[in-house]
């Protein structure tokens, strides 16, 4: 079985979860004999291609291929003066040749485009009575940051064009695109092949921006789950929400819970905490999805009971300046650290220097960062508005809201010895069964599911 997966980030080259969840998939898939060609806007060259074929987008040369032929009379061999000429381009993408279009103007013109003239072309190679002629012409390369900057949605747009070429010249039997940012590029990749598609949803737009949703990102997500074969969530919550405010059929609504790659056996001998304190961390996106105004009140309440601790905010986001003066008008800086995004070793080293992790998240689809917290034997306090909470037993769960219950659950964690080695011994055994290629196992099912609709699988 052959997968075209297409994603927005792969390490070492990631912004957050979702690069790290399609990593650990794809080593799952190849330990259950799926191949996977993953495609990303931009490669590097330095991630790791041990299970997976990555193909960078930015480096896909374009394609024009123009059908030119004359079709006479049908039932006869000669030409008459009835005769007529065509010539169809099939794929014409470029930034020479084609304006960056908006998400609506895409969906529009690819929909039109890729429909007429796949079923023409079709035509074209099966007629008989016709003279053709197909010339092909490669144009170039359209170029991609692979970032989240302001030119975000003509990169969702160009990217999903050059899906289809992709999908013209790869061979494959399902397509599986992560994250709204590719839902575009899976369609594209479906009408051009009429291979089914399946959507991964890593988070909403309601996760990420709350009732103040982004209705152009609305529109791409729930387009592309209305036109997937399967749509794959997170956690149950997650599958709630798609079913409840994108009205997706329930029937091809599946939950397939994250997991965690296997970690060194322990990074705590490997680093040294510079600090006699407690060190409670908060990783992740400082945006409004995370919570992290909630951490930051609990650490203030924590502060007034004792000294003995620090807090540190890794990450970055667009509330990262606010937190900072919020942290300097709550007098609480000389406690209160931040460092930034961190990955790879890094995090490893803030883990393994660390006495509790917390996730206050507002709505965390899954949330990665706590399984890879107990791996490292570090106790995890967890709000009950994530995905992982679904899965977990020991862990802390609190609401995101519920500063005083937060504080209360740091506080007995770097004060009391015996609570946070009860976490240690049970957490990483626990952890370390939820295991990627058991997760990919399932994918597989579903992917088995699409193709031969009549041998189920359990």
């Amino acid at each position: 079985m052959r997968v075209l997966m297409f994603g927005w980030e792969f390490p070492p080259h990631i912004s957050g979860g979702l690069g790290t969840a399609c990593y650990g998939m794809t080593r799952g898939l190849a330990y259950n004999q799926v191949d996977v060609i993953f495609v990303v806007p931009k490669s590097y060259g330095d991630e790791d291609q041990s299970s997976v074929k990555l193909i960078g987008a930015s480096q896909v040369p374009i394609k024009r291929r123009t059908f030119s032929f004359t079709k006479g009379i049908p039932g006869t061999q000669e030409q008459t003066k009835e005769s007529y000429p065509y010539e169809i381009t099939y794929i014409e993408v470029g930034s020479n040749l084609i304006p960056y279009l908006s998400p609506e103007e895409f969906q529009k013109q690819t929909h039109e485009h890729l429909q007429s003239n796949t079923l023409t072309i079709k035509d074209i190679d099966i007629g008989q009575e016709a003279n053709s002629s197909v010339s092909s012409e490669v144009v170039g390369t359209l170029d991609f940051s692979g970032k989240y900057g302001s030119d975000l949605m003509q990169e969702v747009s160009n990217y999903a064009l050059v899906a289809s070429e992709i999908a013209h010249e790869q061979s494959f039997d399902v397509i599986h695109a992560h994250d709204w940012l590719t839902y575009p590029a899976g369609i594209a990749a479906k009408r051009i092949s009429g291979k089914p598609l399946v959507v991964h949803v890593h988070a909403t737009e309601f996760d990420r921006s709350g009732e103040n949703y982004n209705t152009v990102v609305y529109d791409i997500e729930k387009s592309g789950m209305e036109e997937a074969d399967l749509v794959i969530t997170v956690s149950n919550l997650t599958r709630n929400i798609v079913i409840s405010r994108y009205g997706i059929n329930p029937d091809k609504v599946v939950t397939v819970y994250n997991a965690v790659e296997p970690g060194k056996d322990d990074c705590h001998g490997l680093y040294v905490k510079h600090v006699d304190e407690k060190v409670v961390t908060f990783l992740g996106r400082i945006t409004y999805q995370k919570g992290p105004e909630y951490f930051m009140e609990a650490a203030h309440k924590v502060l007034k009971s004792t000294k003995n601790v620090r807090f540190v905010m890794a990450g970055s986001g667009d509330l990262l300046r606010k937190m900072i003066r919020y942290a300097a008008r709550l007098g609480i800086t000389e406690k209160f650290h931040f460092t930034d995004f961190l990955k790879g070793q890094d995090v490893d080293h803030m883990f393994a220097i660390s006495d509790v992790y917390v996730m206050p998240s507002v709505s965390e689809p899954f949330g990665i960062s706590p399984l890879e917290a107990m791996r490292s034997n570090v106790p995890v306090i967890i709000s009950k508005q994530s995905g992982v909470s679904e899965v977990l037993k020991h862990a802390i769960k609190i609401d995101f809201w519920d500063v005083d219950a937060m504080a209360d659950a740091i506080y007995g964690l770097v004060t009391y010895e015996a609570l946070p080695l009860m976490f240690r011994r049970y957490g990483r055994d626990e952890v370390n069964n939820l295991k990627w290629e058991n997760a990919a196992f399932q994918i597989k099912n579903h992917y088995t599911n699409l193709l031969y609709p009549s041998n189920t699988m359990l």
